[in-house]
């Protein structure tokens, strides 16, 4: 029988006459791996989470001229480009336009409402969304102000880019409330605002909703001003600071929870391999007095360490991502995706910390003193 042999021969043999010790190191590193790797695993995925929970508080970037009032259509999907698919949410160019609806003065928006949906799905809608041409989509202040309910017409008057007069017929299909600036707005499909006054292909403000927040968004920002010199972006800070405060704080607290676990499981591993150790006085007395080194000693206890901490890793891995699966539902009511990379990690660390876990039980050992252990002493 090789070395190597007999050294796997008499970790695994001990490990098995004490089943019940070792099961409950085992345990106690399992759940400090499942723990690791659930929380690295939500760690890694509470931005992203996070990011489409913050989406539905509205855009997190605005797009503006840089230079003239207005930009172009081709302006904004070049500005669009710069924003990777993987991250955009919504993007939506809006336009103004004065007009007057029964004698009052509004402004009008005009608009790509799919889009609207997107980039601010906090809207909301009473009735419908236009979806027909010559329907309009009134802020709750707008109706309120001219006294009209979802069905009504009501008669949009203003001035085409040359100064006639135009005038049009539409159909009230929504009411919006925001408990905003919306809703002292009269919006409209841009194709019919555009054909009403007889010009287009260009936004006066654009808003754009990126799963990102960060250095990563204001990456965005500066790839888009580079790219795009007619377009100036800029955060909306409120939302991008409330979305880094929110996701630090998280952060924070994975990492609190993840060492305070460790060292528990640290403890625990270290309470049992010294129990182990006492057990064994006896045993380590009579293989140092046959010539064992220190070695030698420390070498099979660290291997049952190590063991213990390599299957721990395993379980961990497995229970972790059901763990992290379980908080990512009951929290962002979404599920994860498995990161192949926290294997090698969880087992790596799972490793490392009952090796560290067995550095005084290990010395323990190696002071027993053979001459007493035979004296009986």
């Amino acid at each position: 029988m090789t070395r190597r042999r007999m050294y796997l021969k008499m970790v695994t043999s001990s490990l098995m006459r004490r089943r019940s010790r070792m099961l409950v190191a085992l345990l106690a590193v399992a759940i400090g791996a499942t723990v690791l790797s659930g929380l690295l695993t939500v760690y890694y995925d509470v931005p992203r989470q996070m990011g489409r929970e913050f989406r539905s508080y509205g855009a997190n970037l605005v797009l503006t001229a840089s230079n003239a009032a207005v930009f172009t259509v081709d302006d904004l999907a070049a500005a669009e480009q710069c924003i990777p698919q993987e991250l955009r949410v919504g993007v939506t160019g809006f336009r103004y336009e004065n007009i007057t609806i029964n004698n009052q003065p509004f402004v009008a928006v005009g608009t790509d409402f799919t889009a609207v949906q997107k980039t601010s799905p906090y809207w909301y809608v009473s009735g419908n969304w236009p979806d027909a041409e010559g329907e309009v989509l009134l802020g709750q202040m707008v109706a309120a102000r001219i006294n009209v309910r979802l069905g009504s017409e009501v008669v949009v008057r203003g001035f085409d880019w040359r100064g006639n007069p135009f005038e049009r017929r539409c159909t009230v299909a929504g009411i919006v409330q925001t408990g905003g600036s919306e809703e002292d707005c009269v919006y409209l499909a841009r194709a019919d605002l555009e054909a009403l006054t007889q010009n287009g292909g260009f936004f006066d403000v654009a808003e754009c909703s990126i799963s990102a927040s960060g250095a990563a968004l204001g990456a965005i920002a500066e790839r888009i001003q580079t790219a795009v010199p007619a377009v100036y972006p800029r955060l909306v800070k409120q939302v991008a600071h409330s979305e880094m405060a929110v996701l630090g704080k998280l952060q924070a607290l994975v990492y609190i929870v993840t060492l305070i676990v460790l060292a528990l499981t640290m403890v625990s591993v270290a309470t049992t391999m010294m129990a182990v150790v006492a057990e064994r006085r006896n045993e380590i007395g009579l293989k140092k007095a046959l010539g064992a080194a220190d070695k030698d000693i420390a070498g099979e206890f660290l291997g049952e360490g190590l063991f213990l901490g390599a299957a721990g890793g395993v379980l961990g891995v497995l229970f972790g991502f059901f763990f992290a699966y379980g908080v990512s539902m009951e929290v962002f009511s979404r599920a994860i995706t498995f990161q192949p990379l926290l294997v090698p990690v969880t087992i790596a660390v799972a490793i490392v910390l009952t090796g560290v876990a067995c550095v005084i039980p290990v010395r323990l050992a190696t002071d027993v003193d053979p001459a007493a252990v035979l004296k009986g002493e």
